[in-house]
Order: structure tokens, then sequence, then C-alpha cells
């Protein structure tokens, strides 16, 4: 009897963070109450303070329970628990093909980059642990897997001193594509034009010169 009641506490749970993911997506964050997700759920709102004490517990659940994901995927893909640019790439782009269709995944990624108000408050001091915290996340992954590439020799060591740049560029290149795909504006495959855009990114660190071609001067016109 404990166990059935048990499973079923864990698949109201859950049921709350989807009903959640969807709500936040559609309305903001902001603009959403646990009121508006008990209504979803035909529950109280008493039933879902049992399960969370605040909406912002609430959301950071969502995003730890993201970021554990990804890390399992991350891990099971690294050969012999190496971490390298490649095996990163393979996993982001095997997300983001994962993303594209499911309707809890593509709710998820839009109330991130767009839905949270991420200023002022518990937020910002949350959105920084959520940057720089010590469990790894995208952007972490790529930056500690150049890092370990500079150090076996795989790419040259100036490359170093950008891995937080190049980890940046990469992410913001992962973002864009997969609203471009979202939005209707990707007419290509994602899975294709994140294996390019990346196998392109792996071919220059490999081959790294210190070159001005590309430079803008900060020079006012």
């Amino acid at each position: 009897m404990a166990r059935k009641a048990k499973e079923e506490a864990e698949k109201t749970h859950e049921m709350i963070l989807q009903s959640a993911v969807l709500l936040f997506a559609d309305k903001g964050y902001e603009k959403t109450t646990l009121n508006d997700i008990a209504d979803s759920l035909q529950m109280t709102k008493g039933a879902i303070y049992w399960h969370f004490e605040s909406k912002e517990k609430l959301l950071m659940e969502l995003l730890d329970s993201a970021l554990d994901h990804f890390r399992r995927d991350l891990y099971a893909m690294m050969p012999d628990g190496e971490l390298t640019f490649v095996a990163v790439a393979k996993m982001m782009i095997k997300n983001a093909n994962g993303l594209i269709g499911d309707k809890l995944g593509e709710a998820f990624f839009r109330f991130v980059k767009s839905g949270i108000k991420w200023s002022g408050g518990s937020m910002a001091r949350f959105r920084e642990d959520f940057v720089t915290q010590d469990k790894i996340g995208p952007k972490q992954a790529f930056e500690k897997a150049i890092l370990k590439d500079c150090r076996t020799g795989r790419i040259k060591s100036e490359i170093a001193a950008r891995a937080d740049e190049i980890s940046s560029v990469l992410m913001a290149l992962w973002d864009g594509l997969v609203m471009q795909k979202l939005d209707g504006f990707l007419s290509c495959d994602l899975g294709m034009a994140l294996t390019h855009a990346y196998s392109a990114i792996w071919d220059n660190i490999r081959n790294y010169e210190n070159s001005k071609e590309f430079e803008v001067s900060n020079t006012s016109i």
C-alpha cells in the first residue's frame, strides 16, 4: 500500500512539472501562478504546495532535472569517460534532434530562453548559480572539453585562453539554430546544420593561427 502511494505521489509530482513547463511557455513564468497549474490538473492549490513550497522551487527542480538529463546522456556518449569537443558536439546534436517534435522539450526550451524574468532578487542569484555552477551544463561541457583537448595535445595550447569565448559561440549557434527550426525559418535538417557548424569550428581550432583577417576595428566611424 505504501509503495503504491509513493508511486502515485511521484506520478503527480511529474504531472505538476509537465503542466508547469507548458504553462510557463504559454503564459510566461511571471504570469503563471500555482493556481493556474492546479486548475490545469484539476487539483487544489494545497495539493501543489504539498509537492512544491513555491513556484521558484518548482522552477529550480525543472532546471536541475534538465541538467541531470543532459549530464547522463553526455557521460553515456563519452569514450572511456573522456570529455572531448567531439563528444560534447555529438551530444548537443543528438539533443537538438530529440527536441524537435517533443512537445514538452520544445516548451521547456522556449520558456527558458524567453519566459523567465532572470533579473532582480532571487532569480538573478539563481541565474548566476545556473550559469556558473559546478554541476556541468552544455556551455561548461564545451569549455571543459576544449581545455582537456588542449592538455592532451589534440588542439594547440593557445586555444585554452579562448575556451570561454568559443563555448559561448557554440551555445549561441545551438540556441539560434534550434529556435530557427522551431519557428519554421530553418528549411534544412537541424542535425546536419549543427554538424556542419561544429565541424567547421573544430577544424578551425585544430588549425588555429592567430590571424587578423576578420578583426573589426573598434574605432568610431
